[in-house]
């Protein structure tokens, strides 16, 4: 538990130095996104590196040996897991209807599913593929614009994700209060290797597109992350693109 804690002070300190920067991007309209960019590429490059030689390879080896339909479900696993925070993230941001939804989905999937294994509430209609986190929370609350910001471990992210990161990890997820140090540790290390073995197929993807991988990474992550704070401004009224559609549409006579 104190190697944990200790991770997100650090990077916490870490961020908040940034965020001196940061902090400031909402009073001017902010064109290079990549004002650290000197130290977020020696911080890629090191990532890179343990993901080529390490998490890389784990993830391989795990996605070789294990069968399809389990790994699936060991993926719901984790996305049920993963719903503990985007419930609460679904609350601080105000979008009631959303987190009925994900607590649905999480009950369901937690009972009915065995702990997530089967995604149960997928095929009674509930909208899967809802992800929320404190970064985003954050966006919800009016820090839109923030620089783009690469940490060793972490990755990608910017200096207001890279904030709200520990602070998810910390208060909103349930690996804090898992006692056992082995089953905490394995648990979301588990969960890292799961991940990467997810986006292994998208890898002849990234090879053959980026000239420059680095630049590639960052913008369909910036991307990502601007297109993510749009729709959350959407899922407070599920019926707003309908009434939208609605309104748009001319009438007769």
């Amino acid at each position: 538990m104190k190697k944990i804690k200790g991770i997100t002070i650090l990077i916490l300190v870490t961020a908040l130095t940034f965020a001196r920067c940061g902090f400031a991007e909402d009073a001017v309209p902010v064109t290079n996104k990549d004002p650290f960019e000197t130290f977020n590429r020696p911080m890629f490059a090191f990532n890179d590196w343990l993901d080529r030689w390490i998490l890389k390879p784990v993830a391989t080896i795990y996605i070789k040996i294990t069968p399809k339909p389990l790994s699936k479900g060991i993926s719901n696993v984790f996305n049920n897991i993963d719903t503990v925070p985007t419930v609460i993230n679904d609350l601080l941001q105000g979008n009631i209807y959303q987190a009925v939804n994900d607590s649905w989905r999480l009950v369901i999937n937690t009972t009915i599913g065995v702990v997530g294994l089967f995604d149960v509430a997928a095929s009674i209609g509930l909208e899967p593929n809802n992800k929320q986190d404190f970064g985003l929370t954050l966006a919800q609350w009016g820090w839109t614009q923030s620089n783009y910001l690469v940490l060793p471990f972490v990755g990608p992210g910017t200096v207001r994700d890279q904030l709200g990161w520990p602070i998810n990890y910390q208060f909103f997820t349930i690996y804090p209060y898992i006692e056992s140090d082995d089953v905490r540790y394995g648990l979301y290390g588990f969960g890292i290797v799961v991940r990467r073995a997810e986006v292994l197929h998208y890898e002849s993807v990234l090879e053959q597109a980026a000239l420059d991988k680095y630049t590639f990474v960052r913008d369909a992550f910036l991307q990502r992350r601007a297109y993510l704070i749009e729709r959350n401004k959407q899922l407070g009224n599920p019926y707003l693109e309908k009434n939208n559609k609605l309104i748009e549409q001319p009438q007769s006579g």
